[in-house]
Order: C-alpha cells, then sequence, then structure tokens
C-alpha cells in the first residue's frame, strides 16, 4: 500500500551490489539504496521486492521476510522501487533475482498490470512468484496472494462508520487512493459495503496516493465544495491524519468521523489520540513470513503455494459500536507495525 529498513552491513551492501543487483547502484555505495543482500547463508535463496523500502509497511515486511529467512535456513535478497510506482525498476530487480538463482521471489506489485510479463518470464523459469499485500491483474498471474483481504478491511470501517452515526444523516468524503488501483478500489468499494451507501451517497471523492499533505490538501477541497461532511472515509492513516489537520484548522475535528485503514503505530496512536475514530489493522509481517516459508517448502519437496491466503485484518477502536467487532487500541499498539 501507500506504506527506513534496518541498514546492512557494508558488507552485505557489497555483496548487493555484485550478487542481486539494486536497483539503483549509487544506492548500493551509500548505504541508502533499494537493493540488499540479508544475512542468511542457507542455500534456498529468496527475493523479496517492494514497492519503497522507506514506507514503514514495507519495513516491516521485510523484518519479517528477515526473520523468516533465518529461521528457515534460506537466503534473503530483497530490492525496492524508487518510489511507489516504480514498475521498471521492480522489472528489473526480477531479472537480477532470476539470474541469481532464486528459488522464489515475493512481490508487492507497484503496477499490477505491467509487471505481469515480467512475472511470466520468472514463472517460465521455474520461479515460484507470490504476491504479497497487492495482487496482480490478473491475480493468476503469480502463484500465490498472501495479503489483507482489502475489502474486508474497507468494510469493516464502513459498519464501524455506520454504527457510530447513530442514524443521523451522512455526508461522505472518500479520500481515496488514485485510479484503478486495486487496493485501493477494494477499501473504497468494502466502506461503501459496510456503510451500505454507494457512489452516489458520497458528497466529495478525491485521490490522495496515500500521502498525508495531499490527504490534507483533499480535505480542504472537500469542505469547500461540501462543509456540512460529517464521514470521512481514508485509504490509510497519512491520508487520514491529513484530512485531520485541515478539519482542524476549520475547528470541525470533534464532529465529523474519520475512518481508515492499514493500523500502523503512528496511525494506531492516532485512533488512540483521538484523531481517528477507528482503522482496520492488516499485518505485514506475517504476510512477508508465510512467504518465505512458501518459497522454502517448494525447494524442499517442489508444492508450489497456491490460490489466495488471507493474513487477517482486526478493527480497532477504543470506542466500540454495538454489532461491530473490535479490539482497543492496548491490542493494536502491541500488534502494529512502522
Amino acid at each position: 500500500m501507500s506504506r527506513t529498513s534496518r541498514l546492512p552491513s557494508s558488507l552485505l551492501r557489497a555483496a548487493a551490489c555484485t550478487g542481486v543487483a539494486a536497483l539503483a547502484l549509487t544506492a548500493c555505495g551509500s548505504g541508502s539504496g533499494s537493493g540488499s543482500a540479508s544475512t542468511g547463508s542457507g542455500s534456498i535463496k529468496v527475493g523479496l521486492i517492494t514497492k519503497t523500502d522507506t514506507n514503514p509497511f514495507f519495513v516491516k515486511m521485510k523484518e519479517g521476510a528477515e526473520k523468516a529467512a533465518k529461521e528457515n535456513g534460506a537466503q534473503l535478497s530483497t530490492a525496492a522501487g524508487k518510489f511507489d510506482g516504480d514498475n521498471a525498476g521492480q522489472v528489473t530487480a526480477i531479472e537480477n533475482m532470476v539470474a541469481a538463482g532464486v528459488k522464489g521471489i515475493l512481490i508487492t506489485p507497484s503496477d499490477s498490470k505491467a509487471i505481469v510479463p515480467a512475472i511470466e518470464k520468472a514463472r517460465a523459469k521455474g520461479v515460484l512468484v507470490i504476491a504479497l499485500d497487492t495482487p496482480t491483474d490478473p491475480e493468476s498471474a503469480v502463484d500465490a496472494l498472501f495479503a489483507t483481504d482489502n475489502l474486508k478491511a474497507g468494510e469493516l470501517i464502513g459498519e464501524y462508520a455506520k454504527a457510530a452515526m447513530k442514524g443521523k444523516t451522512a455526508k461522505i468524503a472518500a479520500l481515496d487512493l488514485a485510479p484503478g488501483v486495486s487496493v485501493g478500489v477494494q477499501r473504497h468499494n468494502g466502506f461503501l459495503k459496510g456503510f451500505g451507501a454507494t457512489d452516489k451517497d458520497v458528497a466529495c471523492a478525491q485521490d490522495t496516493g496515500g500521502d498525508q499533505a495531499k490527504g490534507q490538501t483533499a480535505m480542504e477541497n472537500c469542505l469547500q465544495k461540501e462543509p456540512d461532511i460529517n464521514v470521512v472515509y481514508t485509504i490509510n492513516e497519512p491520508a487520514a491524519l491529513g484530512a485531520y489537520t485541515a478539519l482542524k484548522a476549520k475547528g470541525r475535528e470533534k464532529d465529523v468521523l474519520i475512518v481508515s485503514v492499514d493500523g500502523g503505530c503512528t496511525g494506531t496512536q492516532a485512533v488512540k489520540d483521538g484523531k481517528i475514530a477507528a482503522t482496520s489493522q492488516q499485518y505485514p509481517l506475517k504476510m512477508a513470513a508465510e512467504g518465505v516459508k512458501a518459497v522454502v517448502a517448494y525447494a524442499k519437496d517442489g508444492k508450489k503455494a497456491s490460490g489466495y491466503t488471507d493474513t487477517g485484518v482486526t478493527l480497532i477502536s477504543d470506542k466500540a459500536q454495538d454489532g461491530v467487532t473490535s479490539k482497543d487500541t492496548a491490542y493494536g499498539l502491541e500488534n502494529c507495525w512502522g
């Protein structure tokens, strides 16, 4: 999702430059780049390619993969796009990893459609490819998908928002991701389903790219268009915090309900602080750990993981609503990421 990691030692950075090439070679020398080779001397090679290496979501995903690789005797190589949407960088990473002899690749696709030809070439050479967090388009382009049920994540906060409104007429603002991105579409549609609404009921919809500053601008635009907005759905917690800033500037932060998705530590703290009413928490560490285990199993017995594995989602709020299952922020902060 529109989600910095632990820096490897200089020796490991050198290995990354000479072994599995980083997406930006200059980064290997600086230690701040988008490719690395992790510790682990196992003969089973696993690749992890994330959208970026700066988003806390993907940092946690990398940590999960590193831990699982050590526990299962595998050697992990990692790479990331220079920015969210860097499909060319991810294609290069796939090619480099295949050339380095990985048995499997775990990837969070930046462009669900454009990455497919590179994935098909990797699979044709016997490499197991598993999508994490974000499905490819079509989903069958990979062997398996380990991810949050994003439709369910949206549905949970939609149900919560509906219950919290207690029958009051809702004027909804939807602060979305970007056109056509599957994660954003699923969360948006899930929210509407849970709320019992349709796009016709949305008073203002704006794209934010999951960015806090853009979320603030989007909320400002919506307040100009519809000053009486009282429910705000956001694609993620940075966008939610941007919306909160805009609402606070207008003195509206107390009377507008904000709900979101992700469950990062900053976002979960914002729920505890009352800035966000509720969020759906997902678990990137689990996605990566299960992915590594699947590649190791494939290397050992030839059995490929297949289909979709739901890695779980939990509604987090300190203001529970009747008929909506949730856990409090104490649980959320114990299980958050970032």
